[in-house]
Order: C-alpha cells, then structure tokens, then sequence
C-alpha cells in the first residue's frame, strides 16, 4: 500500500524529521484560504499515487493567494498517468540551497535494508542509478545491531554535505530508520531533503510503501489506504479476500497458491512474448477456496476489458478440484461470454472437477493437462480472438 505525499509527511514528522507545515485542500478556495493562513509564496502539489507530477504540471509556486486559487483549480481535475487529481497539498515555499536523496528499501538480495542517500536529489532516483551508480551512496543495515552513527557519517561524507548539518542529518537518518521498521514499510523515501536558504534540512517530499501483509498489525495506516487510486479490482479482490494485482496483458489468470500463480504468469509470457501476449493479471484465490470464492475471482478477471481468454491452473491439495469446478459453472450460470476458457485441474477430486465441467456444457471451455500445454493453448486462443 502506497501512502500520499502528505500522508507519508505526517508519519514522518512523528518521528521527528522536520517537516513543511502544510495543508491539504480539496477545492481552490481552500487552497486561496490556506495560502492566506501560511502566508505567501506557497507551492500547490497535486495529492496522487504517481511520479512525474512536476513534468506532468501538477507542482506549481503560487507567489499570491490569488495565484494559490488559480493554480489550484488549474490542478485539480487533472489527470497524471491516469490518475485524477482530487486534492492538493498546500506547503509554505522554502528557499532551497541544496536538494539530496535519501531513502530505506529492502535489499532482497542482501536480505537486510540498506539505506542510500545521493547528493543528487530532486532527480529520478532510479535514473541517476543507471546512469551513474556511484552517485548514490549505499549502507547495508543489520536489523539486529540497527543504524550506526558511523554509517550515518559515511553517508554524509559521501555526498560532501556540509560539516554543521551532520547533527541534523543524522536525527534525519535515525527517523528515517525508526519509521521505516515501525510502519513494516518497503520503502521510506525523502527526496528532496533539502538544505534550505537559513541552513536547515527539511523534508521537502516523502513517499511510503507499507507491506500489505502488515497491514493488521497497522490498523491506523490500513485505514490511509486510498482507494479511489488503485484500480476498482483491486478493491473488490482485497474485500473477497483474494490476491490481486492487475498487469497489461491479454490472459486472464485464476490460480491458487503465488508460486502457482508466477509460473503461469511466467509460461503465458513464454509462449505468447512473439506476438506481445501475457498475463492480464495476477490472482491468487489461495488454499481451500470454495465456490463463491472461485465465482468471485471470475467476476474479477472478466471485468477486465483486456482480458481475451482466461486460464484456470488449478493444483487441488487443500483447494478441492470439484469446488472450483462447481465456482466456474456458478461464475458463468451468472452471465454469459463469449472468451476462451482454458482449464487445468489437477489434484484432489480432480476427476469429479472434470466431470463437472463437463457435464455442464459451457461454450468456448478448454480442458489441458499440463501447465505448458495450458499456456499454449491460452495464448493460442487470444491470437485467435
């Protein structure tokens, strides 16, 4: 789950990395009123969970309050990467001596979080790591010892920031940490932290990734989720307690269990990467669905507009081969479709599944035995859609 900007701000400041003092305004009126209250200049930010809001037009200075008012009706209601603006972010403008990066990750690889920090702030980060690596300045973390001062300095004397803020800039670094291990975040980015005109560090802009699977023990951030932002599937898959993400391909994909899951995502895209085929989507209905499970997660992947043919690779241990058989008759009893359904049941009751299936008659139903089999014939049914 990826917080907004000013959310992410908010739980940066309770673990004291200074923050601006803004506030969010949903009409330009309210921006005109919090500009009047901050005092001008301000800078107006569009709220939305995307990058590139400042080439996109969405970060504006607004040197009166009449200007406030006019940039934030020029702001909201727009659309960045597909995203409509429905709030903005009204900040009090700083003079900006210096602009650096820093931000927390898990280092899958290290298995361990490194924190990185980069003297080129305010820049795509990612961009500055292909074309210049040794720009960014990394320092592996063990969470059993924590973030050390010495590391901290070594971040600091990486990006030759200057002596008098390294006091400051550790505070930052510490918060950084402590909000990163508390929130079970995957990433805690500041960029830009800058060095403004009176010689001080401030978090100009922050962005959160909180693990989803922590969200229980987090009910305060869980209740920060957007989710106007994410696609309604992913809304209606999270309420029927299934795993979702949606991705740009053609084949459906209905699977039980994430490592199923990815290796039918992996072979659609094997056979179908000739001709620009691949998964629509991951969805995981997990061990021991039943049948409104299975019929839930079909209404799921057909909502879909993309989707041409859909792919039921089913390995019946817990989940039972005849339940999900018994929820693909009831998902299409319910509305009728015209796309190739290629099925592959295996495990337990997989001959009652088949029989079922069977028996039932539904058009345009596909049967395999083998995942690659099952894979080819899906991508072979979209190139014949």
């Amino acid at each position: 789950m990826n917080l907004h900007e000013y959310q992410s701000k908010r739980r940066f400041e309770e673990f004291g990395i200074p923050v601006p003092h803004g506030r969010l305004a949903e009409t330009p009126l309210e921006a005109r009123l919090i500009a009047q209250e901050l005092g001008s200049p301000v800078v107006v930010k569009a709220q939305v969970l995307t990058g590139g809001r400042g080439k996109a037009g969405g970060v504006k200075l607004a040197r009166t309050l009449e200007e406030a008012e006019t940039v934030a009706g020029q702001i909201l209601g727009m659309n960045i990467r597909g995203h409509t603006v429905r709030k903005v972010l009204v900040d009090p403008a700083v003079t900006i001596r210096q602009e650096i990066y820093l931000g927390i990750t898990n280092d899958r690889l290290a298995r361990m979080p490194v924190i990185m920090c980069s003297a080129e702030g305010g820049m795509d980060i990612e961009q500055v790591n292909r074309e210049r690596p040794e720009a960014i300045i990394r320092e592996h973390i063990n969470p059993l010892l924590g973030l050390r001062g010495y590391q901290i300095n070594a971040l600091a004397a990486g990006i030759e920031l200057p002596y008098d803020l390294w006091r400051q800039f550790q505070r930052v670094a510490q918060g950084l940490y402590r909000c990163y291990t508390a929130s079970d975040a995957t990433l805690c980015e500041i960029n830009p932290l800058v060095i403004t005109g009176d010689g001080n560090l401030l978090a100009l802009d922050g962005k959160m990734s909180i693990d989803d699977n922590s969200l229980f023990r987090h009910p305060d951030l869980a209740a920060l989720r957007d989710t106007e932002a994410e696609p309604p599937e992913e809304t209606k898959a999270r309420e029927a307690g299934l795993s979702y993400v949606k991705l740009d391909g053609q084949i459906g994909c209905l699977v039980n269990g994430a490592g199923l899951a990815m290796a039918t995502m992996d072979m659609t895209s094997i056979y179908g990467e000739a001709d620009g085929i691949g998964p629509a989507n991951f969805l995981d209905i997990g061990g021991g669905a039943d049948a409104k499970t299975v019929a839930a997660a079909l209404r799921i992947i057909l909502a879909d507009p993309n989707v041409k043919a859909i792919l039921l690779n089913i390995f019946g241990g817990i989940t039972r081969a005849d339940e999900v058989a018994r929820g693909v008759i009831q998902a299409f009893s319910e509305f009728e479709t015209d796309i190739p359904k290629v099925v592959r049941l295996v495990g337990t009751n997989e001959q009652l599944g088949r029989q079922l299936l069977e028996e039932a008659h539904i058009p345009n139903m596909i049967t395999a035995t083998t995942l690659s089999e099952a894979a080819q014939k899906a991508v072979a049914a979209v190139k014949g859609a």
